[in-house]
């Protein structure tokens, strides 16, 4: 592949773009603050607050490709936070097993939302609301204290390293991957997008749209529920309501990534660019000393220009292919050329 190729294939991408916002936002701290760029700055908080955010955006991703939308997700990592240092420290369960039992119960409760959507018929917006309302109060239930977390390898899921890398930051990667090839290199992948595209013709091409919708809100209460082992290590306890708005988070990484309200649409690079982009703009903005009220604007402006951008991107789309389907007027016969051809019966008209 020659440089001009690789050039042309670059701005054909449809995630270039957030790439290059990345890159400039990313500069343009470091000139502010030379700090910002440096290695503990990049593993912590930057790394690990990256690492929170990508994994939870890539299980929203999921929900909203297939035409849906999990809201939950910000008050269940604030939930298995608790959780987690329960089963831990007040249950007295193996640090590994503790893991385990979380990630099963997250996965569970996307299960139950598969459910709710797909058997019962409750929007993906209701079903995941409910959920959001009420685990914000179940957290503070099971621990109107905070839990102490003793553990040293609990500790070291946030707290320690694989070279420069924090280990969060691996598991990013590897979930970040492990989508990407599901995605894009599966049939499971291509029928999740088809049912987002699409899902009468999904449902007329055979494809089972039941079980992945339910399998898409299944790995997103997964990732929820990893998330809050990584903060629950972070924090050193299990705090209730430790975490607040990281569903809005979570949207606007998908949103801003390229992947459609609408479904159907949306890659793993842009979704990791975009939750790199706001981690960038988050933690940048604390750097040079920004009140963060103005921080939250900020995300919520990022927000609304990748919706627009969306809408634009759909109206494009639906433009083209209203234009495919017209025919051409300049190969239509003039009124004198249509009165001259023969008539169906094979006539002169």
């Amino acid at each position: 592949m020659n440089r001009r190729e690789l050039l042309r294939r670059l701005y054909d991408s449809p995630e270039i773009g957030i790439v290059l916002a990345l890159i400039v936002t990313f500069v343009a701290f470091t000139i502010k603050n030379p700090l910002f760029a440096s290695v503990s700055d990049l593993q912590n908080p930057l790394g690990i607050d990256l690492a929170g955010f990508g994994i939870l955006a890539i299980g929203e991703s999921l929900t909203i490709i297939t035409g849906g939308i999990d809201l939950s997700v910000g008050s269940l990592v604030a939930f298995f936070v608790v959780v987690s240092a329960w089963i831990n420290a007040s249950m007295g369960v193996p640090v590994i097993f503790a893991f385990i039992l979380t990630i099963l119960f997250g996965i569970a409760w996307g299960l139950w939302h598969g459910f709710l959507i797909t058997k019962l018929g409750v929007a993906p917006f209701v079903a995941t609301l409910v959920t959001f309302i009420f685990a914000a109060g179940a957290d503070e239930a099971i621990a109107p204290n905070p839990i102490t977390i003793g553990s040293s390898t609990f500790l070291g899921v946030a707290g320690s390293n694989v070279g420069p890398v924090p280990i969060p930051v691996i598991m990013f990667l590897v979930i970040a991957v492990a989508a990407w090839v599901l995605l894009e290199r599966t049939y499971i992948g291509r029928q999740l997008y088809a049912v987002g595209g699409n899902r009468e013709a999904a449902r007329l091409a055979g494809i089972r749209i039941n079980r992945r919708i339910v399998m898409a809100y299944a790995i997103s209460g997964g990732c929820a529920a990893l998330v809050g082992i990584i903060e629950a290590s972070r924090l050193t306890s299990g705090t209730a309501d430790s975490v607040s708005g990281w569903e809005l988070i979570a949207i606007a990484s998908a949103v801003i990534g390229g992947v459609s309200l609408i479904g159907g649409q949306g890659r793993i690079i842009g979704i990791v660019a975009g939750a790199a982009l706001l981690v960038v703009l988050q933690d940048g903005l604390v750097a040079i000393n920004v009140n963060a009220y103005y921080q939250r604007m900020v995300v919520g402006v990022a927000l609304l220009v990748a919706i627009l951008v969306d809408r634009l991107r759909v109206r494009r789309l639906e433009h083209s292919a209203r234009q495919a389907v017209r025919p051409d007027r300049a190969e239509l016969p003039t009124a004198p050329e249509a009165e001259q051809l023969p008539s169906p019966a094979g006539g002169a008209g």
